[in-house]
C-alpha cells in the first residue's frame, strides 16, 4: 500500500509541475508577452479608433464611387452630344459644293437662273436639316478675327476697317453643339505697317 501511496503522490506532484509550466510555456509563445491587461476603457478607446478608421474608409469609397459615377455620366452626354461630329465632317463638303453651284449660276439667262434657284432650294432645306441636329454655321464677315472659330488664308492692307477684321469669308466654317467642326477660312485686314501672315 505503501507503494501505490508514492506513486499517487509522484503523479499529484507532476500534475502540479505541469499546471506551473503551462503559463511559463503560453506566456513564450506569446513571444514573452502576457495578455495586455489594460480595462474597458483602453478597450472602447481601441475599439473608437477602428470605428473612426472605418467610416473614413466607407466615406472614401463612397466618394470614389460618386467620382466615377459622375464621370461615366459625363463621358456618356459627351458621346451622344458630339456622335454625328465625323458625319457631320462629311456633309460639309456637300454643302461647299451647293455653295459654289450658286455662285457659277448666277447670271441673267433663264436657264442658270431656273438651276440657281433650285440649288438654292436644295441648300437651304440641307441647311435647315443641319440646324436641327446643333450644327451651326460660322459665317464671320465683318467681324474681328478669332483664331478659335477662323483660320486666316492672307492678310490684307484695308484702311477702312479695323485690323484683324475678317474682310472676306473663303469658306465658311461650322460648330457642332458649340464645339468647332470645322474653321471658316477668311481673309484678315492688316494695318499698312503689319507684314503678311
Amino acid at each position: 500500500m505503501a507503494k501505490d501511496d508514492q506513486e499517487q503522490t509522484d503523479t499529484g506532484r507532476e500534475q502540479a509541475e505541469h499546471a506551473e509550466e503551462a503559463p511559463a510555456a503560453e506566456a513564450a509563445a506569446n513571444g514573452g508577452e502576457s495578455a495586455p491587461s489594460g480595462g474597458p476603457e483602453e478597450e472602447v478607446a481601441r475599439l473608437e479608433v477602428e470605428l473612426a478608421e472605418a467610416r473614413d474608409t466607407a466615406l472614401r469609397a463612397a466618394a470614389e464611387a460618386q467620382n466615377a459615377a459622375r464621370r461615366a455620366e459625363q463621358d456618356v452626354d459627351k458621346a451622344r452630344k458630339y456622335a454625328l461630329e465625323r458625319f457631320t465632317g462629311e456633309l460639309l463638303p456637300v454643302v461647299d459644293n451647293l455653295e459654289r453651284a450658286l455662285a457659277a449660276a448666277s447670271g441673267d439667262d433663264a436657264t442658270p437662273k431656273a438651276i440657281a434657284e433650285g440649288v438654292e432650294l436644295t441648300l437651304k432645306s440641307f441647311l435647315d436639316a443641319l440646324r436641327k441636329f446643333n450644327i451651326a454655321v460660322v459665317d464671320p464677315q465683318g467681324e474681328p478675327f478669332d483664331p478659335n472659330l477662323h483660320q486666316a488664308m492672307t492678310m490684307v492692307e484695308n484702311s477702312d476697317v479695323e485690323p484683324n477684321t475678317v474682310l472676306e469669308v473663303m469658306q465658311r466654317g461650322y460648330t457642332l453643339n458649340g464645339r468647332l467642326v470645322r474653321p471658316a477660312m477668311v481673309v484678315v485686314s492688316k494695318s499698312g505697317g503689319q507684314a503678311s501672315g
